[in-house]
Order: structure tokens, then sequence, then C-alpha cells
């Protein structure tokens, strides 16, 4: 079976480039059709086992509700479904109240590892140490806050009606969107070197969404989710979290987890990165709610590329191995304070080179108690490439 298909769109400005055509493989998701070339990934063995169950509360907004905040947590006793689901889309199918822990339950209190932080550790053992044992603090960078920006814009545009989520609301949403961003942290205004910058900026924000435009009609789309934390635990313990940009569910129950990207896509040997994020998502509601997702969609909206992949659940137990494997090693490094920096082209983008042993820095010693792994918040963005 085919999985893992890519296409791309002519860089047209408006809906010139939008395909409109239901795809067969999700009926009812507003999906497209394209013409794609095909790759099929690597078969893993396994057979599927029990999953646990997982999400606690959610919360929801129809159309023309007022935003949500995004830096604020599910409230005790939201309505049973996923845990902190910030905004879900009119008429969205609720979630299976019978595959959720009860409304207002604690969430436990293991160790806990997010997709952000998987990477880091497979990137960069140092810098994982530095994000989540050290905790250092990370200057903003252009590139990561135009994708928070843009993330926040594409999240609002869900909150109007179908027929007014155009080109021009999108636009409309980037300078209340970008207020609202320097409210909640000043340091956002000293970005810039001066207006002209700013205003390069601000039109590449305008250009990506533009060829979101291009790439989906939002118009034809109800998510059920958008900023959707999901929680499930392992059978060794280890709770997996995370937040998804999108979750769309179809009348007949299938699930699409959906990733914008602000960067370029990668060449097609360098996507397992990104492919892991997606099926660590799969795996996590998979072992919450018992159903396999039937297609990740990355969404890459700075060369306007889309990557879809149909998972299994022979793929998403080898992703299960990897993770538990992976966490090992971490539990591993923490044991023995071995931290070591793994140098490659991604240290361009490191804001910790200063004190990296490869650079001729040096690490601070590493804090007798750590901060709580479950306490590290999980990055919204998902543009650093770092």
């Amino acid at each position: 079976m085919v999985r893992v298909r890519r296409f791309r769109f002519e860089d047209t400005p408006g809906m010139d480039g939008q395909v409109s055509e239901p795809s067969p493989t999700l009926p009812g998701m507003g999906d497209d059709s394209a013409t794609v070339t095909a790759v099929p990934p690597p078969e893993a063995p396994g057979a599927a086992r029990r999953p646990s169950a997982g999400f606690a509360g959610a919360r929801s907004a129809g159309p023309g509700a007022k935003p949500p905040d995004p830096h604020a947590t599910a409230e005790p006793g939201a309505a049973a479904g996923f845990a902190g689901a910030r905004s879900a889309g009119p008429g969205a199918k609720p979630p299976d109240p019978h595959a959720t822990a009860e409304p207002g339950a604690a969430a436990p209190r293991g160790p806990s590892l997010s997709p952000s932080r998987a990477g880091d550790f497979l990137t960069c053992p140092l810098l994982y140490r530095f994000r989540v044992i050290d905790r250092l603090p990370e200057p903003p960078s252009p590139a990561a806050v135009r994708g928070t920006l843009v993330h926040a814009v594409l999240e609002r545009l869900f909150d109007a009606l179908a027929a007014d989520r155009t080109p021009d609301a999108a636009r409309a949403l980037v300078a209340p969107e970008w207020a609202r961003m320097q409210e909640a942290e000043p340091e956002l205004a000293g970005l810039f070197d001066d207006d002209e910058q700013r205003a390069a900026w601000l039109d590449e924000v305008m250009r990506m969404l533009d060829r979101y435009f291009t790439l989906e009609d939002p118009r034809r789309i109800e998510p059920a989710h958008r900023e959707l934390c999901v929680e499930a635990e392992l059978a060794s313990g280890l709770r997996l979290r995370g937040y998804i940009d999108r979750l769309d569910i179809a009348p007949d129950g299938q699930m699409r987890i959906v990733d914008y990207k602000t960067g370029g896509a990668p060449p097609e040997e360098f996507e397992a990165r990104a492919l892991f994020q997606m099926r660590f998502y799969a795996l996590t509601l998979w072992r919450a709610q018992g159903q396999v997702p039937k297609l990740l969609q990355l969404i890459y909206l700075g060369n306007g590329e889309i990557v879809r992949y149909e998972p299994d659940e022979a793929d998403l137990l080898a992703t299960e191995r990897k993770i538990e494997a992976l966490w090992l090693a971490i539990e591993r490094a923490m044991l023995n304070r071995d931290w070591r920096p793994r140098p490659g082209r991604i240290c361009d983008w490191c804001a910790h080179q200063a004190i990296c042993p490869a650079f001729g820095g040096t690490p601070p010693p590493v804090p007798d108690s750590p901060a709580r792994r479950d306490e590290i918040p999980e990055p919204r963005d998902g543009a650093s490439p770092v």
C-alpha cells in the first residue's frame, strides 16, 4: 500500500491553485486531491496491543466565539475528550467519552516525553540537556516568531463561519494576532532593527498565508480540534504528550492529523524527523483512543509542498519501540550526566554555541535538582529549526 505522497503547487496567489475535488481517501473532510508521487516506507513487523485510556478534558468553541487564551490550560471538569483542546469547529464529531479518563481527573505525574523534546535528543543530547535539564533561555528568532504568528492566524481563521474563511480574512487577522503576541511578550518589540526589516518579515507572513489557500480551501473543512493537547501512557509508564495543530474527523470517524510547517519541505531523504513527529502524534492518539489515524498531513508553507503519510499498526508499533529505546537512552544520559554534543548543520541555528564544547565553550554544571520533565512546556509553533 502506498504510504508517503508528496505534491507541490504552482506559486500563484489567491485560490487559483486550489484543487477542490474531495479525496476518496478521507470523504467528508474537505480534503483536496492531486497528482502525487509515492514512496513506500520500510515495513515494520509487529502485532497490535490494546491501547491505554488517555484523554482528560477538552474545551471547544464554535464560529464567532471569543478566541481562547493560547496560554490557558484545560479547565477542571471540562467535557470529557482530548486533554487541552483549545478550539473545535462547528459540527465536529465529539470524541468517544468511553475512551477517556474521568472529567477533571488529574493527569499522571510520571515521566513524559513530547515529540519536540524527543527530536532535541535525537538531534543533540546536549541540546536536550540545555532545554530540559538546565532550562536555559533562548532569544526569540524571526523565523520561530513568524511560525508562531502564522499558526495563530490559521487557528483563529477557523473561528469564522465557513464562507468567511478567505485570504483577506486571514490577512486581517495578522495585525491583531501580532499585537496580542507583543503584549504577551514585550521583548518581541526588539526583534527587528528597523521598520523596513519588520515590514519585510510581515510580507513573508502574508505570503505564507496566501500560499496556504493554494493548498487547502478552509471553507470546505471543519476541524474537530485545533491546538489539541494529546496524552497517553505506554505500558512502561512513559507518558507521551504533544500539541497537534489540527485534527480533522470525517463523518465515519476516520482521523487526519494536520501539522503546519513554516519552513520548506526537506528533501525526501531528510524527512524522517518530520514523519517521526507525526507518527509520535498518531501513536499517542492510538494508545489513547484505540484508533489508528487514517492520514498524517504536513503542510509546508515555506515552499508550498504537502507530505501525506498513511500509517498502520505495524508502523506505530515500530515508533513505540523507538520511543521506548530513546527514553532509555535519555535516562542513561541523566544517570551518567553524559550529555554529548552532536555537531551538524543544525548548529547554525542553535542559541547555545557559546557554551558548547564543540565550539570551544564550557557548559554550566548540571543542576542537582532539574525541573520536572512533565512540567517542561511544549513548543507550539513547530517552526524552530532546532
